[in-house]
């Protein structure tokens, strides 16, 4: 059988003041009035039954998230009771499918990004759990064809392609500086690296067993608990604190010698700061993006422009800025200094801790 598997435990400092430690970016409604989680599940409909998708959030979410995807046995949320990074979020996930189904096929998606057209997205998926069935011990990932040479995403670096789509991955690289991100985009052979994957369980779990085994040895009691229908929260309380905290690619990707890349053929969009806004929201003549229940913009152009409420946003003569409203607090900045969000939040709770974060 087959299972999806979102991830989505990030707060996403990039997108403050809207997201906040206790109201993540997905689920913020940002695009058609529904949040990217609820985005994201509807593209995996069709694919995978609800039954067989899973979502790992941080615990503190865990209520919203079931709230928000009310279509998803309430069990299918699982709260991570604080952050380890992807490696352990998706040891958790090996170890909870694996208790349905030992056999199973298991792919893996975030929660904060916009792919489109769906269609595409779909056949690409079944594509790529068609690659794990018949290269059961690779591990599949999803690579997108960069289109120009971005600083802030890692990259696959394939080697041939094998079939329609699907290429041998030689390596996984980190953030360039932007000569070798031109470098990359040159080349041909570099994909933007879309954090996606896809794998037999079995695959997932001897990976983890050999580059990760602190991890996956000390979740085994999870999924055996899961196995017998018990509750595991009181086990990730206990286990969660132990685990070492690093990514998917640092722990296992970049080390795997069995990696196949699917070429992720459509329009796919990480909705990680605010300029990004301007790329999946609706835009008035002039170039605004606006995600408000009430404004009004006069000689603007070039703005992202959000309020989670009827406050009414009135903008005069702003260019390349963006400006966000929440109840207790607003930012606005230039465009050009979007990146410099999680130092201003850093800023924002030495001067008044926790309350504004």
């Amino acid at each position: 059988m087959r299972y999806a598997v979102i991830m989505a435990g990030g707060s996403g400092k990039r997108l403050w003041p809207a997201s906040r430690e206790d109201k993540p970016k997905q689920l913020i409604k940002m695009i058609d009035d529904k949040c990217l989680l609820g985005v994201a599940m509807e593209r995996l409909l069709g694919l995978f039954e609800p039954e067989q998708i899973l979502v790992i959030t941080n615990d503190a979410y865990a209520e919203d998230v079931r709230e928000c995807l009310s279509s998803l046995p309430a069990q299918n949320v699982i709260g991570e009771p604080e952050g380890r990074d992807t490696a352990n979020a998706i040891a958790l996930a090996a170890e909870l499918v694996a208790a349905r189904d030992g056999d199973a096929t298991m792919a893996i998606f975030t929660a904060d990004h916009i792919i489109r057209p769906e269609d595409e997205f779909r056949q690409c998926v079944e594509q790529a759990c068609g690659a794990a069935e018949e290269n059961t011990d690779s591990l599949v990932t999803f690579g997108i064809r960069p289109t120009f040479p971005h600083v802030g995403l890692g990259y696959v670096h394939c080697d041939e392609k094998i079939s329609d789509r699907v290429h041998r991955v030689r390596a996984f690289k980190e953030k360039p500086n932007h000569r070798t991100a031109r470098y990359y985009v040159e080349s041909g052979e570099y994909f933007w690296n879309s954090g996606m994957f896809v794998w037999k369980v079995g695959a997932i779990r001897n990976a983890l067993k050999k580059f990760l085994p602190e991890s996956i040895d000390a979740l085994a009691p999870v999924g055996a608990a899961a196995a017998e229908g018990k509750d595991i929260t009181g086990l990730l309380s206990e286990i969660y604190p132990k685990l070492p905290k690093i990514s998917i690619d640092y722990a296992i990707m970049e080390k795997a010698d069995d990696v196949l890349m699917v070429e992720l053929t459509c329009q796919w969009l990480d909705v990680g700061s605010w300029p990004a806004i301007a790329d999946v929201a609706e835009q008035d003549d002039d170039g605004n993006a606006i995600v408000a229940p009430r404004s009004v913009v006069l000689d603007c152009n070039q703005n992202v422009i959000f309020s989670d409420d009827e406050h009414l946003l009135a903008v005069v003569g702003m260019d390349d800025c963006i400006i966000v409203h929440t109840a207790d607090a607003t930012l606005v900045c230039n465009k050009s200094d979007s990146q410099r969000l999680k130092e201003l939040v850093d800023l924002i709770e030495q001067k008044y801790g926790s309350e504004y974060i």
